[in-house]
This record gives C-alpha cells, sequence and structure tokens, in this order.
C-alpha cells in the first residue's frame, strides 16, 4: 500500500467517526426534547464539545479530538467522543501493540460512546469504533448493554434481544469478515468482571485487530456497527424513559454503576490506551457514572 492510500484511508475513517458523532448527537438531544417533563423536569441538555490537544512519548505534537459531553435531564450523563492521534508508542508499551515492536510510530482515530441514563429502567450503553496504523493496520470495537436492575439483565428481556438482533444483523450483512458469534462470544468474555465472577452487562460484540486482506469490506463492517447501535439504542431509550421508578430502583442502579467503574479502571482497553498515549484524561474517564454507591 502506498503513502497516498494509506492517507486516503485514514481521511475516510476519520470523517465517518466524526459523521457517526454528529447523528448520535442529534439523535440523544432529540430524545432529551421528548423525554416527559413530569418525570425529568422542563429543560433538556445539550452537548458541550471541548477541543483538546495532546503530545506523544517524545513530547511533540501528537493530534487530539473534542470531547461532546452532555449533563441532561434524560442522559444523566452522555459523553460521544472522537479522536484522531499520531506520534510515538512510549517503550514501555510498544511490545503490547502489532506493528510497533520495531517502529514505534501510530496513527489512531476513533469514535468512543457512554450513556448513563437517569432512569433506572433505561438501560447504559457503551459503544466505540476505531481504525489504527502502525507498521500493520486494522479496525476494532463494538457495542454492549448494561441494564441496571437485575430484573431486566437477563438474556430473554426484550431490550436484550433488540440489542442483539441489531448487532448480529450488522455482522451477517458482512458476514465474510464479521462472524457474529465469535464477536459476540468476544464481547461475553471481555467484560467481564473476574474478581466478581460475573458480566458487566447482557454483552453485544467486540472485535479487535480486524484485518482480512480487504480494507474496505473491513470499513464497511465497522460502518455498519455505528449505523447498527444509531438506530436501535434510540429505540430502546424511547421505549422505557415514561416508565417511573422508585427510590429502591434509583440505588439499584447506583450501585450497579460500581460495577461499571470498577472494569473500566481495572481491564478495560479504552482506558488504559487512552492514558498511556498520553490522552485526555477527562475525556477518558468522563465513561464514569456522575453518581455511584459502594453498598
Amino acid at each position: 500500500m502506498d503513502a497516498g492510500q494509506l492517507e486516503s484511508r485514514k481521511t475516510r475513517a476519520r470523517s465517518w467517526f466524526e459523521r457517526l458523532r454528529d447523528d448520535l448527537c442529534a439523535a440523544f438531544e432529540a430524545l432529551e426534547d421528548e423525554a416527559p417533563p413530569a418525570l425529568y423536569g422542563a429543560t433538556p441538555g445539550r452537548f458541550v464539545r471541548t477541543p483538546w490537544n495532546r503530545t506523544d512519548a517524545t513530547g511533540v505534537p501528537g493530534g487530539g479530538g473534542v470531547t461532546a459531553l452532555m449533563k441532561g435531564r434524560l442522559f444523566e450523563k452522555v459523553g460521544v467522543h472522537v479522536s484522531t492521534v499520531f506520534g510515538e508508542f512510549a517503550p514501555e508499551f510498544r511490545a503490547q501493540i502489532p506493528g510497533a515492536e520495531n517502529d514505534p510510530r501510530f496513527w489512531a482515530s476513533g469514535i468512543s460512546l457512554i450513556a448513563h441514563l437517569t432512569n433506572p429502567h433505561v438501560p447504559a450503553v457503551h459503544m466505540n469504533t476505531r481504525f489504527v496504523v502502525t507498521t500493520k493496520s486494522w479496525f476494532g470495537g463494538g457495542a454492549d448493554l448494561t441494564p441496571v436492575l437485575d430484573a431486566r439483565r437477563t438474556q430473554d428481556d426484550p431490550d436484550t434481544q433488540a440489542f442483539h438482533a441489531a448487532m448480529r444483523a450488522a455482522c451477517d450483512a458482512h458476514a465474510r469478515v464479521a462472524p457474529y458469534e465469535k464477536f459476540k462470544t468476544w464481547c461475553d468474555e471481555y467484560f467481564y468482571l473476574k474478581h466478581r465472577q460475573e458480566m458487566r452487562g447482557v454483552g453485544g460484540i467486540f472485535y479487535d485487530y480486524l484485518d482480512s486482506g480487504d480494507w474496505d469490506a473491513d470499513f464497511a463492517f465497522t460502518q455498519e456497527v455505528g449505523r447498527a447501535f444509531r438506530n436501535v439504542y434510540p429505540q430502546l431509550v424511547r421505549r422505557n424513559m415514561a416508565t417511573p421508578w422508585s427510590e429502591a430502583e434509583r440505588e439499584e442502579q447506583l450501585v450497579r454503576r460500581g460495577r461499571y467503574v470498577e472494569f473500566n479502571l481495572l481491564y478495560d482497553r479504552g482506558t488504559i490506551f487512552g492514558l498511556r498515549t498520553g490522552g485526555n484524561v477527562d475525556s477518558i474517564l468522563s465513561s464514569m457514572p456522575p453518581v455511584v454507591k459502594w453498598p
């Protein structure tokens, strides 16, 4: 692959992540507008976008991104962030990244989303997709659903079934490069809290190091994941947002959020990657719930 082709691929990937960010922010702001005032108050939230820049391990400028954060009435806290970073990996990190062992230069662009809802009946959710370039290149990402009430954390819950169906459809549309059962199992195994011997949520899909040899096919699948998420998650929010909740359900939600914090700080690759590559700390840690309890 020549340099011009690689730059074209970088531009296409970055543009897609930014366009998906804009679509998701618009969809979530529309849900803020629709939320019943009797449950959520009268003033809808809006995203605040904040640009940031970074330096790489050698101290030179290395790209940056934009955090888009909304603290609303329906969405207690939601972040939809894009970043495009480049430079050199720190020496202690190089051996862990394919293609960086002997050449530490890298480029990475992606979108990362986390939503924590005010209403315990609406599941929390996470989605991210990314394109990474070292001496190799690949796509990674996925999406997973985290209901916060034990009664809804089942595989036969309507929300769980709808979410899984959307992720399966995204994979099946690109079955040559995206085997659904493999990516579903990968998600179940990845989003698992070993110290508690429990899953973080009800699953979804997870994939990494996707390089089938057909870049256009890999990119098309990654776009499909974003579109599938953009379509299904607002449906789940609308389905549940008018359901009243009790103080006991709010308490259960806050305790469940503690598991989310534990996973992100102990196991999450994205958190580790961002912190080790000089990413924006506020953006990286915006995945943390705004209110949480450990009983």
